[in-house]
C-alpha cells in the first residue's frame, strides 16, 4: 500500500482572502452560473426542437453548448458551496472527479472546435462533397468520439495520479487539477509515467490546433476570391473564430500562470486566471452564435415572441 495516498481530504486555500465579500461573490457567481445555464439551454433546445437546424454545423454547436453545461457543473456547485462554508475542503475522490470533469471538458471543447473548423472547410471549400462526407449520422459519431476520447485520456491521467503517495493536503487553488495534485507528491515520487501520458495528451491536442489552422488557411484562400464565400465566412466562421480565440486565450493565461506565475500576485487575480475558462467561454459562445447565426437568432426571436404573447 506504499503507493496509495493516505490523505482523504484536501484543503483549498484559494478563497482565504475573500472572507469579507463572500456573500456578494456568492450572488455574482450564482447569477453567472444561472446565465450560463440559461443561454446554453436556450441554444440547445432551439436546435433540438427545430428540424431545419438538424444540420452538421448546428449539431456541433449543440454539442458545444452541452459540453459547457458539463464542464461548469464540475465547478460552480462546489464553488458556491465553498463561498458559504467556513472551511473549504474537498474529498480525495471528489478532487479526482473534479479534475476528470474539468480537463475532459477543456479537451472536448478543443475537439469540437476542430470538428467545427473541418465542417466549415468542407462546406466552403468542397461544397459538392459536403453532404456525402458529413452526413448526420457521421457527425453524431464524431461528436460522441469528441467526448469519449478526451474522457478516456484524462481518465488514464487521473488513475495514474491516484497512485501517487501525497505528503500534503493543501491545494493553493479554487479547484482540483491534475498538476496541483502531482505537486503534492512525496519526494522522490515516480511521476515519469504521469509526465509521459500528460505529454502525449498535450501532443494530441496540439495536433487538433494544427488541424484548425490548416482548415482556416484553406478557408481564407478560398474566400478571398469569392463574394459569396466571403459572406459565408463572415456569417458562420467568424463566430467560430471568436470562440476559438476566447478558448485559446483563457487556456493560455492559465498555462502561463501555472508555469511562470509569481507568488507575489494577488490571490484574487490568481483565482480569476485559474477559472476564467469556466466563466468567459460558456457565456460568450452561445451568445455569439445566437446573435450571429441567422437561423438560430430568428428561431429564438420567434420563441421569445410566442412566450410574451402567451404571458400577455
Amino acid at each position: 500500500m506504499n503507493n496509495v495516498s493516505e490523505i482523504s481530504v484536501f484543503l483549498l486555500s484559494g478563497l482565504n482572502e475573500t472572507r469579507n465579500y463572500r456573500v456578494p461573490l456568492f450572488f455574482l457567481s450564482l447569477m453567472c452560473y444561472f446565465v450560463i445555464i440559461l443561454v446554453n439551454v436556450c441554444v440547445i433546445l432551439t436546435i433540438i426542437l427545430d428540424n431545419e437546424l438538424h444540420e452538421p454545423m448546428y449539431i456541433l454547436l449543440c454539442a458545444f453548448c452541452m459540453n459547457s453545461l458539463y464542464g461548469t457543473a464540475g465547478f460552480y456547485p462546489k464553488f458556491l458551496w465553498d463561498l458559504l462554508s467556513p472551511v473549504h475542503v474537498i474529498s480525495y475522490s471528489g478532487c479526482l472527479l473534479q479534475n476528470q470533469v474539468l480537463y475532459s471538458f477543456a479537451c472536448s471543447d478543443l475537439s469540437i472546435l476542430a470538428l467545427m473548423a473541418y465542417d466549415r472547410y468542407l462546406a466552403i471549400c468542397r461544397p459538392l462533397e459536403y453532404h456525402s462526407v458529413m452526413p448526420k449520422q457521421r457527425v453524431i459519431t464524431l461528436v460522441s468520439l469528441a467526448w469519449l476520447i478526451p474522457f478516456s485520456f484524462i481518465a488514464v491521467n487521473t488513475i495514474l495520479t491516484s497512485r501517487l503517495k501525497l505528503c500534503s493536503p493543501y491545494i493553493n487553488r479554487l479547484i482540483c487539477l491534475n498538476w496541483s495534485i502531482v505537486m503534492l507528491a512525496c519526494f522522490p515520487a515516480e511521476t515519469t509515467v504521469n509526465s509521459i501520458v500528460a505529454y502525449i495528451t498535450i501532443l494530441i491536442y496540439v495536433l487538433h490546433s494544427v488541424l484548425i489552422v490548416w482548415s482556416y488557411i484553406f478557408l481564407i484562400k478560398t474566400c478571398v476570391g469569392s463574394l459569396e464565400n466571403r459572406r459565408k465566412f463572415m456569417q458562420t466562421c467568424v463566430p467560430h473564430l471568436i470562440s476559438l480565440f476566447t478558448f485559446s486565450l483563457t487556456l493560455l493565461f492559465d498555462v502561463i500562470y501555472i508555469r511562470f506565475g509569481s507568488k507575489d500576485l494577488p490571490q484574487t487575480f490568481k483565482n480569476f486566471v485559474s477559472i476564467e475558462f469556466l466563466i468567459i467561454p460558456p457565456i460568450m459562445n452561445p451568445l455569439i452564435y445566437g446573435f450571429k447565426l441567422t437561423k438560430i437568432r430568428k428561431q429564438i426571436q420567434s420563441l421569445v415572441t410566442m412566450k410574451m404573447k402567451i404571458v400577455l
